[in-house]
């Protein structure tokens, strides 16, 4: 089996003769040794170019760039016929830090909404088709929807996470409001990604659960990933969520979803939940995980006896992937990303029952 005939194994609830490897396209350089990587079965993860694009045809974008004690920041201004919102942002390798974000002040609410409002959406199947014939069998296109309508102004570039903890006490309505026009926005993306050429997508994820909290999480994402999964399963898509955090406190609002996995899903000692406990709580949920990033800095032998031990925690291997989501250490990757993939294997040799 190729790479990509692993991962779409493994995503549509089944096996093949190991668990899959990937890793996100800006996580690992171009090089010898990750050629060597994606020869020996490592699949990369392309989540660029997008299935649909998005335009603002009534709002002007104009940027400066300075710096500031070696740093390069990026100022980004966004004019509209109701006012003017900026964002201050820092690029920093695989990431962006951002240091202001557009909302200042309640009065900025009318320009945010006419922001959300103004988008135009469209499909851009040819350059996603093409990108995903160039880049063949050891590389996998993913869709994605964007951010949760909630999810993105306690995430995005709209509002600071306090900003919208502040907001969401003392002036619901307006946040509301908002949340209620990107609802309407999403609704429009669900069919463009449903009829792309696109196997699966995911939509939003990066839920902090101790902020949200459990009924939040009920009243205003769970109907979305429903209403999104019934619109991509008539075409015969998969649907996920980025599920990185704490999840143990929403664990069986995830599971009652319609989601088809969860994806990035960081195991023990990094977060409040170990792999077999995730099994357990989705136990109709495709695991994608993210291999904890603590573990990266352990010695070769240290990381392949975790992956050993860690698969150990499941009955079957079915509807089950390793992935890497978030950096690794500079000096590491090439040592652990061997380790995993020796991990996964030596698994495969230990219990071949399990892969039969």
């Amino acid at each position: 089996m190729t790479p990509r005939e692993l991962v779409l194994a493994a995503l549509r609830g089944g096996h093949g003769p190991r668990v899959p490897f990937t890793v996100y396209e800006c996580m690992i350089p171009q090089c010898a040794d990750e050629r060597a990587m994606r020869n020996r079965g490592l699949c990369i993860v392309q989540r660029w170019p997008e299935v649909y694009t998005t335009h603002r045809p009534n709002v002007n974008v104009t940027q400066s760039i300075r710096w500031e004690g070696g740093k390069r920041l990026v100022h980004t201004v966004y004019e509209t016929p109701v006012g003017s919102v900026s964002t201050l942002e820092e690029p920093a390798g695989f990431t962006v830090w951002r240091h202001e974000k557009m909302f200042r002040s309640p009065d900025d609410y009318r320009v945010l909404e006419f922001l959300i409002r103004d988008e135009v959406y469209a499909p851009n199947y040819e350059e996603f088709a093409r990108a995903e014939a160039w880049r063949g069998e050891d590389f996998i296109m993913r869709a994605g929807i964007s951010a949760e309508p909630l999810q993105a102004l306690v995430s995005g570039v709209m509002m600071s996470m306090e900003d919208f903890c502040v907001q969401w006490m003392e002036n619901r309505d307006e946040v509301l409001r908002l949340y209620e026009a990107l609802v309407e926005k999403r609704r429009q993306v669900y069919p463009l990604v449903a009829r792309s050429p696109a196997t699966h997508a995911n939509y939003g994820g990066n839920v902090v659960p101790e902020i949200i909290g459990p009924d939040v999480f009920r009243d205003y994402y769970v109907p979305h990933y429903d209403e999104a999964a019934g619109v991509l399963h008539e075409h015969g898509k998969l649907i996920g969520c980025h599920f990185d955090a704490n999840n143990r406190l929403i664990a069986d609002a995830i599971a009652a979803t319609d989601l088809d996995y969860v994806e990035a899903f960081t195991p023990a000692p990094d977060t409040d939940m170990s792999l077999g406990e995730a099994r357990a709580a989705w136990p109709d949920k495709v695991l994608w995980l993210n291999f904890p990033s603590s573990v990266h800095v352990r010695p070769d032998e240290g990381v392949e006896q975790f992956t050993v031990d860690m698969l150990d925690q499941v009955d079957s291997v079915d509807g089950l992937l390793v992935g890497i989501t978030e950096d690794m250490p500079p000096g590491r990757w090439r040592g652990s990303c061997r380790a995993i993939m020796d991990g996964l294997e030596r698994h495969a040799r230990r219990r071949p029952d399990l892969y039969a």
